[in-house]
């Protein structure tokens, strides 16, 4: 009776969820072992003259020589374009993996998990960026904060299609190429910012069931999201009950 509910609610209003519990995210090992790789391979370049971090300089070099007046800033913006297509295809009514609040706390987490890590290796590593402006070029925080976003978007979406991952990844690639053109990062910086991007997203799915569930106890959350548009501004309407 309880699922025949839900399904007539769901029908009812295709753009609203109703939402008693989350699945235990249960990746293994494995989804581990790219992310800590390219993190590992960062990590490299820093022990000094190697085979690896003159391939830093060799890239920069070669970028410089063949585009040395490039600037374009749309980096700044496209590191937060997978994470905005969430919320984006939930308000047009393709309902992601997770409730929008959910999804907001996953990626809220994601992010604070992210940028304490992204911060504390900069002060740690004192890196010179290859434009000199300043000491804080390893890790990439525009290309870890587009990896990030870009895993967020492939966890929600992944079951729907994998173009969406896709998609999420190929511009969070895209953020990273631009940081080595705009001569901002080293190319060890870009990779090991991609790593501890996708690393984060994944620990912030694997922590926030059971963070809530620390939060709420044993109480079960049931709420409606709806997306609403008024007064040419775009919301959420929430109502629940523990």
């Amino acid at each position: 009776m309880a699922q025949l509910q839900d399904t007539l609610l769901l029908t009812a209003m295709p753009n609203s969820y109703k939402y008693t519990g989350m699945e235990p995210y249960k990746p293994g090992f494995t989804p581990f072992i790219i992310p800590a790789a390219f993190i590992g391979y960062g990590v490299i370049t820093l022990a000094g003259d190697n085979l690896i971090r003159r391939l830093d300089y060799s890239t920069r070099n070669e970028l410089q020589e063949d585009h040395p007046l490039f600037a374009a800033h749309a980096d700044d913006y496209m590191q937060f374009a997978p994470a905005v297509a969430v919320y984006g295809l939930n308000l047009a009514g393709i309902k992601g993996k997770h409730s929008l609040l959910d999804a907001t706390g996953i990626y809220v987490l994601s992010s604070a998990i992210m940028g304490g890590s992204v911060s504390i290796l900069k002060r740690a590593t004192h890196r010179e960026r290859p434009d000199g402006s300043g000491f804080n070029s390893f890790p990439s925080g525009h290309t870890a904060n587009a990896f990030a976003a870009a895993e967020f978007l492939k966890q929600e979406y992944k079951d729907i299609s994998s173009w969406y991952g896709v998609a999420g990844y190929a511009v969070a690639t895209a953020t990273g190429t631009l940081r080595m053109y705009n001569n901002k990062h080293w190319f060890s910086d870009v990779v090991a910012g991609a790593g501890v991007g996708i690393l984060s997203a994944k620990i912030a799915y694997l922590v926030y069931p059971k963070l809530k569930r620390l939060v709420l106890g044993k109480s079960t959350l049931q709420y409606n999201v709806v997306p609403s548009y008024q007064q040419h501004s775009i919301g959420l309407s929430l109502n629940g009950t523990f």
